[in-house]
């Protein structure tokens, strides 16, 4: 396996700086080389003047967003904030609102459908946030932010319009299959007025 694309690949999905021996580790090669390797792309993608570099941070590396195009980055950033929620988007962050906390893997079946996209969009913008595992499974539970409530218009979850009762309990879910269980229906006249749009968040 070639050392540098190697590199690159693992690099651009770690979630911290990973460090010189895990690479080693999971890419095959010895640390010295890893090491090497990495600050000679570093070197390159600066001669390259490429718009992102990489980092070494806190004993790891990662890539980073250049400084001197940070106001692009930002532009980017806050139009996707501006931009409307799909249909899917509020069915999701209703279900993950009256389930928390919540894996993504329940919010799919509730729904009926992977979520696992629309999730990731959620927590870009701000609206969800990783709150811990689940002890049984280990899965990753969410749920909503203050951001939330902010955009809702609400002081408090406890000001969220009754609707629990008309979603499935845990173990319902678990004992039906995906197909077989009904999307969340945002559109109820019932549970839609909740002050502020939703479809503004």
């Amino acid at each position: 396996m070639p050392l540098k694309p190697a590199l690159e690949a693992v690099l651009m999905v770690v979630d911290e700086p990973a460090t010189e021996e895990h690479l080693a580790k999971v890419i095959g090669h010895p640390r010295r080389a890893v090491s090497a390797a990495l600050r000679e792309l570093a070197d390159e993608y600066t001669r390259e003047r490429r718009g992102f570099e990489l980092r070494l941070i806190a004993g790891g590396w990662r890539y980073y967003t250049r400084p001197r195009y940070a106001d692009a980055v930002e532009s980017f950033v806050l139009d996707g904030q501006h931009a409307r929620l799909t249909q899917a988007a509020l069915e999701t962050l209703a279900v993950v609102a009256y389930r928390q906390p919540v894996s993504r893997s329940r919010v799919s079946a509730i729904r009926g459908v992977n979520c696992d996209g629309v999730m990731r969009t959620l927590l870009q913008r701000g609206l969800v946030a990783e709150a811990g595992t689940e002890p049984e499974t280990g899965a990753i539970l969410y749920v909503t932010t203050h951001y939330f409530l902010e955009r809702m218009g609400l002081r408090g979850l406890d000001e969220l319009p009754e609707l629990a009762p008309f979603l499935p309990e845990a173990e319902q879910v678990e004992g039906e299959s995906q197909e077989g269980v009904p999307s969340f229906d945002v559109d109820d006249p019932d549970v839609a007025d909740t002050g502020d749009s939703p479809t503004e968040l």
